[in-house]
């Protein structure tokens, strides 16, 4: 028998297993030796089924046979990596069911909610006057619900197998995802790794779950138009994610939709298609458009509560663009006759020694009880009374506030412009009327997808932007954002998206071209994540998703745009 090390990176231990062992069969002794106490195996850090492995930090399927030396941590739900790939399962499964109930409609998943999935079934044919009604929503729901429930009672298995693109495009043309099928055709490689959930295939941008009958929490119901793929909370596993009602949000994911789809570029094929017929200066120019055009409407009402609004509070998560929109808003309130002032809650932050910290001891910089808050709203009281006030500035390296001598002092035409992620939270401003603000909202809403069923996390679209914008004006390596975005994210979650329908209005700072512009600037960096690090698995899953996108020239982008903010380049001062 011929045997290989394995380090079991849950436990630390070291352990010859035989070639060929699949990594299930690895788990499964692990996790038996560990209920039977004869080792340390219990793997602490896999409370719920093991969903996959990282194998020397890549992401792979349990169906793996290991026949050389590797490195593998097992996950779970409550990993990253878990958690994507079980919602990713949880999508095919979907898809499944919505095949075998009802093979004449096409499913689209169209975006993420705070719970879940939003998604929509249509008939294939929709000019089809002759074509069978569909059934009402909550029929529909309750049928693929209850045949999802029949595929995850049955575990059935989720595999993968390498082919020829030839021949994985042959294998879709009976399926019903034209758009898979033009992006698997239009690729140049040789070969292409396909899935599968039983004999139905499928590609996505992940890999997958065991078998579906680890697929245990999750619930469909009807939804405004469409329908609600709710998903588990990874951090409580055992339950499905709390249900927050974001109508604006919805309403402004439904808008970016319709533009994506009236500009011909719902997908990143459709986008591939534009670059390669030269089309991208018209492309850029109208998405730039729809920006300007949206920040004239968020000044025109501002101008409308002339008089009475004082101030307006633009807030977002990282990497969407506040500060050039901010610059901007600034030149369309300018317009109308306002004599615009801007304030940046970053210099508001306490001294480091009393800054919060986190329960690792880390400094808590997205807490809202790291800025001064007091002073904030005593200087802002200061401002709409009429006085000169002098504004500190902080000094990141040194971890102080000073004042350089910059002051601000508001006339009766002057309205003052708030940035920051906190901006929204009522907490932040509380001394201060309500009638004196306009809130606003800005995020990177991602306007394409991969294909119907296989979308762009927004997420992701911000994680690429702050990774290029890290290095080129902080100096910082792929490697060092990809390490703190997990608690960017966290702070995000705790201290922003709770506040985000308190705005008046949102914006959407995602333009449908960015990503072929972004590509070569952030794949450069990326593959530079050294392969020892946890990191290596999200720079590889991001890699081979830039791979899909057909680069941009970069001076194609004029000096104002929101881009210019992450790339340089930009007319504003920053």
């Amino acid at each position: 028998m011929n045997t290989i090390e394995v380090i079991i990176e849950n436990t630390g231990e070291r352990r010859q297993v035989e070639q060929g062992t699949t990594l299930a069969e690895l788990a499964g002794l692990l996790q038996a030796e560990g209920k039977q106490g004869r080792t340390l195996t219990q793997l602490p850090d896999c409370q719920n089924p093991i969903l996959c492995a990282l194998v020397n930090n890549e992401v792979t399927m349990l169906d793996y046979r290991l026949f050389n030396p590797k490195s593998v941590r097992f996950v779970d739900i409550s990993h990253q990596e878990g958690y994507r790939i079980y919602i990713t399962s949880l999508c095919f499964l979907l898809y499944k069911a919505v095949k075998d109930c009802y093979p004449e409609v096409s499913l689209s998943i169209e975006h993420s909610m705070s719970d879940g999935f939003f998604f929509r079934i249509m008939p294939r044919n929709q000019e089809n006057e002759a074509a069978t009604p569909l059934p009402s929503q909550l029929e529909m729901a309750r049928t693929i619900r209850e045949h999802m429930l029949e595929l995850q009672h049955k575990a059935i298995p989720f595999t993968s197998r390498q082919m020829l693109v030839e021949d994985a495009v042959k294998l879709l043309e009976n399926e019903n995802i034209p758009e898979t099928r033009r992006l698997i055709g239009s690729l140049s490689q040789l070969y292409i790794e396909m899935q599968f959930l039983g004999e139905t295939p499928h590609k996505w941008a992940t890999k997958l779950v065991p078998h579906t009958g680890v697929l245990t929490q999750w619930d469909l119901r009807a939804y405004s138009a469409g329908f609600l793929l709710q998903c588990p909370d990874p951090k409580t596993p055992e339950k499905l994610r709390m249900t927050v009602e974001t109508p604006k949000l919805f309403a402004v994911f439904e808008e970016h939709h319709q533009w994506a789809k009236l500009l011909h570029v719902p997908t990143i094929t459709d986008l591939n298609d534009v670059v390669r017929q030269h089309n991208e200066k018209h492309l850029i120019h109208v998405a730039e458009a729809l920006h300007e055009r949206k920040y004239a409407t968020i000044a025109d009402m501002v101008g409308q509560r002339r008089g009475e609004v004082r101030m307006v509070l633009l807030a977002g998560p990282s990497s969407s663009g506040k500060t050039t929109s901010c610059r901007r808003l600034a030149v369309h309130l300018s317009v109308l006759g306002f004599d615009v002032k801007q304030l940046s809650l970053d210099d508001y932050f306490l001294p480091r020694e009393r800054t919060p910290r986190q329960p690792n001891g880390d400094y808590d910089f997205e807490a809202l009880e790291a800025l001064d808050i007091p002073l904030l709203n005593q200087q802002l009281q200061q401002l709409f009374a009429g006085e000169e006030v002098a504004i500190p500035t902080y000094d990141f390296i040194k971890g102080e506030p000073y004042f350089s001598g910059k002051t601000l002092q508001m006339k009766p035409n002057s309205i003052l412009i708030v940035e920051g992620i906190h901006a929204l939270n009522p907490s932040l401003t509380a001394d201060i009327d309500d009638n004196l603000k306009f809130k606003v909202y800005v995020s990177a809403l991602t306007q394409i997808a991969i294909d119907q069923h296989n979308i762009i996390r927004t997420s992701d679209n911000r994680l690429i932007r702050r990774i290029v914008r890290d290095n080129k004006f902080r100096g910082y390596s792929a490697f060092d954002t990809l390490k703190r975005w997990g608690s960017v994210r966290d702070g995000e979650l705790k201290h922003i998206f709770p506040f985000q329908e308190e705005a008046d209005i949102m914006f959407n700072s995602a333009l449908l071209y960015e990503l072929g512009i972004l590509k070569p600037h952030a794949e450069m960096l990326l593959k530079r994540v050294p392969q020892h690090s946890e990191e290596y698995a999200e720079a590889q899953r991001l890699l081979n998703f830039l791979e899909l996108v057909e680069p941009i020239e970069t001076s194609a982008i004029p000096p104002t745009s929101i881009l210019r903010e992450f790339l340089g380049g930009s007319s504003f001062e920053y």
